[in-house]
């Protein structure tokens, strides 16, 4: 299946434009960052809580009942933790960051204060109340948070020699550059929205990687075929062309992706959400740098080194 077959586009007479705009959402994401990120339990530690009630329950039903919970002889506000519904207006997830002194039961002393206090609107048997109770500790999270950073990093680094082993490194810079954009933007853009970055959303921006790499090798080999057939050194002719020539399989691979992503933002439920929603903004960050970043930066490169 193709469309958009022989088009004609002079992508490169909008390179400036597409650093220019590069630069102001890169520039903005890393404020955003440096403002903090919402750092799940995955990596700073606490309990998460899932409970199934009787009958629909509004979250400021479930905040009202936490905000005075008996610890150690102390009553504890747990009312401003994330809580949001688990599937359906029923079933509810509490997450809560890990506080000094947590006894070692804490998961099942707000379980057991939730059931108490919410008793009209819980099943009768306890057991049924009960979805989910998993916790990790502050030292695990820190950990997970070191793997996970470099995870990324260690990912970007074999691309980079990947891609100088297949092509050379003026195209490996172009992609690796391309890539470090590709996260960093929806990174920004993921923390604008509040959404927790845990272990699936880490998960997302690995797959993000790979998936703007495989669209941007394309777009390079196709260069280089061309470069080799033409005769001449990356001009931006040669750019356009090969872009071009990879337009249709760039597209349809990007929108059946994205129709599949968008499915699993609206049905997915509140779980996989944050997953989904990371993978539709770098799905099409990641096609978007492939034409304007990796492959404008390689004309710009070229052209540098012929000067």
């Amino acid at each position: 299946m193709k469309f958009m077959e022989n088009t004609k586009i002079n992508f490169m007479k909008f390179k400036s434009f597409g650093f220019g705009l590069s630069s102001v959402l890169a520039f903005g994401s890393i404020i955003i960052l440096l403002m903090g990120v919402n750092l799940g339990i995955d990596f700073k530690g606490g309990t998460a809580i899932g409970v199934s009630f009787s009958e629909d329950v509004s979250i400021q039903e479930v905040r009202s009942s936490l905000k005075s919970v008996s610890l150690n002889d102390n009553l504890v506000d747990l009312s401003g933790e994330e809580i949001k519904y688990f599937g359906s207006q029923n079933d509810v997830m509490i997450k809560i960051k890990s506080l000094d002194n947590e006894p070692e039961n804490f998961g099942q002393i707000v379980i057991n204060h939730l059931y108490d206090s919410m008793s009209s609107k819980a099943p009768e048997n306890k057991n049924d109340f009960i979805l989910s109770l998993g916790s990790v500790s502050p030292k695990v999270g820190s950990e997970l948070s070191g793997k996970a950073f470099w995870s990324v990093v260690s990912a970007l680094v074999l691309i980079l020699f990947y891609i100088s082993v297949r092509f050379e490194f003026r195209f490996a810079l172009g992609a690796i550059l391309a890539l470090v954009h590709d996260v960093v933007i929806t990174l920004g853009i993921f923390s604008l929205t509040g959404f927790e970055i845990t272990l699936s959303t880490v998960a997302a921006f690995l797959t993000i990687v790979g998936y703007s790499l495989n669209d941007t090798i394309v777009i390079l080999d196709r260069i280089r075929e061309n470069m080799k057939s033409s005769g001449t050194v990356m001009f931006e002719s040669t750019i356009n062309k090969s872009i071009n020539q990879s337009l249709s399989r760039t597209l349809i691979t990007s929108l059946t992706t994205l129709f599949v992503i968008v499915v699993l933002l609206v049905y997915g439920g509140e779980v996989i959400r944050p997953f989904s929603f990371t993978m539709l903004v770098g799905v099409i960050v990641g096609t978007y740098s492939s034409i304007y970043i990796a492959s404008a930066l390689l004309a710009t490169i070229y052209q540098s080194s012929s000067k």
